[in-house]
């Protein structure tokens, strides 16, 4: 993962301090591009250890089209929890209960979860019903059938949508191509937190590069991350820079169960990861 490590080393060095919605503070960067050969192996982060649990569970969740945080609080994925929970402090129910209190009331009740569990027409949504159109299954049917269509792209950008998201998407749009029978992937992210996010974009969109390759009978490519505002939030910069001290190791290998043929069957048990041997852990505050 040199070339992740590459792009931390310049934006540090070639960034400049910008202010942000959250009011943290930015050291950021406009417009980079990274390249990950997926015969070289899975691009999970090394210098850190990278949750893949809430990687492979989020994708599934993507692709089933569900925008509502139950499925993720109750296979113990934590990652979209403050959104929701900071769209609940909005609501006139809102009696002062803590995140956790929340979370608790999303994993013990339906009725609770389908009023305040849900995110807005977030990227689910999107993959699955842009405007009353499945984008992903448009995708996959004209992969199998049109493979050098330069027009294999799903947005998760939707102007008429996104003011009622609870998040904008920050990766928001990707575009499919296929060569020599392998397929690849470029990603445009319009936002892009380099210490916690991007790390879980690269492996995400890597492992979906995959499986699609899978279900329509490719070889496997590259996947390009392009970047807009690539930004290491004030208090990521410590951490960033115990990465960069950090040797990168072997990376890991993905196996997918070749039995899966359709896109929507996949389960997280489909999945093994072999040889991941990363560093610790190191911790770091979203900023919301």
């Amino acid at each position: 993962m040199k070339q992740y490590l590459d792009m931390c080393k310049f934006i540090l060095e070639n960034g400049t301090y910008k202010s942000d919605r959250t009011g943290t503070g930015t050291i950021s960067y406009f417009g980079y591009q990274t390249r990950y050969n997926l015969n070289d192996g899975f691009p999970l982060l090394t210098t850190k250890k990278v949750f893949l649990k809430g990687i492979i569970h989020e994708l599934l969740w993507f692709i089933s089209g569900d925008t509502n945080i139950k499925y993720l609080v109750d296979n113990n994925v934590k990652i979209w929890n403050e959104w929701a929970y900071e769209k609940y402090k909005k609501e006139p129910v809102y009696k002062g209960e803590t995140m956790d209190e929340f979370i608790e009331k999303i994993r013990e009740s339906k009725e609770f979860a389908d009023k305040y569990g849900d995110l807005g027409p977030v990227y689910g949504r999107q993959w699955r019903n842009f405007n009353g159109v499945d984008q992903l299954e448009k995708l996959i049917y004209n992969l199998k059938h049109n493979p050098d269509s330069r027009r294999h792209i799903i947005s998760a950008w939707n102007p008429a949508e996104v003011d009622n998201m609870a998040l904008p998407p920050c990766h928001s749009f990707m575009q499919f191509y296929v060569v020599n029978n392998k397929l690849s992937c470029q990603l445009y992210q319009r936002s892009a937190d380099i210490f916690l996010g991007v790390p879980f974009n690269i492996a995400s969109y890597s492992l979906f590069t995959m499986m699609i390759a899978q279900v329509c009978g490719f070889e496997l490519g590259d996947f390009v991350h392009t970047f807009g505002d690539a930004h290491i939030y004030s208090n990521h910069m410590e951490q960033i820079k115990l990465q960069l001290s950090r040797e990168p190791r072997k990376l890991p290998t993905m196996k997918i169960n070749p039995n899966v043929k359709s896109i929507y069957d996949f389960k997280y048990e489909d999945f093994e990861l072999e040889g991941y041997d990363p560093h610790p852990a190191i911790k770091g505050v979203v900023a919301v």
